[in-house]
């Protein structure tokens, strides 16, 4: 159902060395990209027919800021995943929202996530539902 989520930028330099760098992590590439004479908006995803991640400068021209309680999540298919994710967002300059780990019960719909803030302050979510991998 969403296309795409898009957070602000003050920074189209910055945000697009940490998009590229973490989201490159697993798998994802630009998409789209406009001049910065026009927001700088660009668009990560690892096709054109799944959801992807844009970043710009606000349309108003005002500065941009995060949002109180808005908050993108990204599914991955292991929890291996989404320790590698977090770290890889913290290793880039992101800050940490909540480490990974299961919140509430272990079993098949158990949720498993890591929450994280890119260095502008927009808060993300690496997760995955279901039950500890074997071996894992």
């Amino acid at each position: 159902m969403i296309g795409y989520v898009t957070v602000g930028s003050n920074d189209m330099a910055k945000a697009r060395d940490y998009y590229d760098a973490l989201l490159g992590s697993i798998g994802a590439r630009r998409l789209m990209e406009f001049p910065d004479d026009w927001g700088g908006f660009t668009m990560w995803g690892t096709d054109w027919g799944k959801p992807g991640i844009a970043v710009t400068t606000p349309y108003n021209k005002q500065a941009a800021v995060p949002g109180n309680g808005n908050m993108a999540a990204i599914v991955m298919d292991s929890r291996a995943k989404v320790d590698a994710f977090y770290a890889k967002a913290l290793e880039l300059g992101g800050t940490d929202e909540g480490a990974p780990g299961v919140r509430g019960e272990e079993g098949n719909r158990a949720f498993y996530g890591a929450y994280f803030r890119d260095p502008e302050g927009n808060k993300f979510c690496a997760f995955r539902i279901g039950p500890a991998e074997p071996n894992a």
